[in-house]
């Protein structure tokens, strides 16, 4: 069985929790992530707090083999350190053909006032990589030495796992709406970050997916330039407890209520299957760590019923709280297969 994880909205809509959740509620077998440093995913499991931004958020499952893709960019420094720091040594492995962001890509856009002024990058040396993969400029994984014993030819080990009915979890980037073609561009990143994208970037075509689940937060949020409707002043966020900062930059997020035609259009771009929502606790505080459907707030069970109404999809997931137990699991009711 394939799985893929995306977000609906900006990023930042807690793809690392529900990928955590899955790696430890189902039999994943494998994980991969695509994308790059640009993006960082938070896992808060067992007291702690993990802020991912090459590893697969599925580490935290110790049986699980975690991949990153042959479309990911790589830093090696970061990809070293967090091999370190999470002790995943002997289970995550690299597409040979993954990119390989050097010092020198950090220093171009660094260099860039548009990219620093304008559009509000991340400069950490995503675009000026991608630059030079189209022009067939960058090294690959399989140039550096010092990752000889990570690298994979991911296509054969994906196909093997899938082929003895094995399951394989994606963990997509970023959000449907920084999506290079179907984003607010020139708002945007440097790939494609719908469920097409990701999974070009895997090296597997949509006949082997089984499952889109898109991620939305019950508000949204953005960091940087670019539109968001509905976007509130800054007091208003304060106020309704909705301040937070990017894992990456350190950035404060804009945000703005629930934007349903956003929702809409993105089930539609991705293909989605289900969604999984989180943050329930932020818009109704009175479902906080709450983990069974029949024990949320009459009106927040009222809210998640009317989205699956204009969606058309089911609600799956309910993230309730920062943990990553904090979820209701609705897929076994909602007869969704795991």
């Amino acid at each position: 069985m394939l799985s893929v994880v995306v977000g609906g909205f900006f990023g930042d809509e807690g793809k690392g929790k529900v990928v955590a959740y899955l790696a430890l509620n189902d039999e994943v077998n494998a994980a991969v992530r695509v994308g790059s440093v640009n993006a960082g995913h938070t896992v808060i499991w067992g007291g702690k707090e993990f802020k991912l931004r090459i590893v697969p958020s599925a580490f935290v499952n110790g049986g699980c083999k975690l991949y990153i893709g042959a479309g990911s960019l790589v830093r090696l420094d970061v990809f070293f350190r967090e091999v370190t720091t999470l002790g995943v040594a002997g289970r995550v492995f690299v597409d040979r053909n993954a990119g390989i962001i050097e010092d020198k890509h950090v220093e171009t856009e660094a260099g860039d006032e548009y990219l620093r002024n304008s559009i509000g990058s991340t400069l950490q040396g995503v675009g000026a990589a991608m630059v030079d993969r189209v022009m067939r400029r960058l090294k690959l994984a399989k140039d550096f030495p010092e990752l000889s014993t990570y690298l994979v030819d991911l296509v054969d080990e994906l196909w093997r796992i899938l082929n003895s009915g094995g399951n394989v979890l994606i963990e997509g980037t970023q959000g449907t709406y920084l999506s290079l073609y179907h984003g607010t561009y020139p708002y945007v990143t440097s790939r494609d970050t719908t469920a097409s994208g990701i999974l070009s970037e895997v090296g597997l075509g949509p006949k082997h997916v089984d499952e889109v689940i898109l991620v939305f937060k019950s508000y949204v949020t953005r960091v940087g330039s670019g539109p968001l409707p509905g976007e509130l002043p800054l007091e208003e966020v304060i106020n309704r407890g909705w301040l937070e900062r990017a894992s990456v930059t350190g950035r404060m997020r804009r945000a703005a209520p629930f934007d349903y035609d956003l929702a809409k259009r993105a089930v539609i771009l991705n293909s989605a299957t289900q969604a999984a929502l989180t943050c329930l606790d932020k818009v109704f505080p009175s479902s906080a760590r709450v983990r069974e459907w029949g024990k949320l707030p009459p009106e927040a069970k009222r809210w998640v019923e009317d989205l699956e109404d204009v969606i058309g999809i089911p609600v799956t997931l309910i993230g309730t709280g920062d943990d990553v137990t904090h979820m209701i699991d609705r897929r076994k009711d909602l007869g969704v297969t795991k």
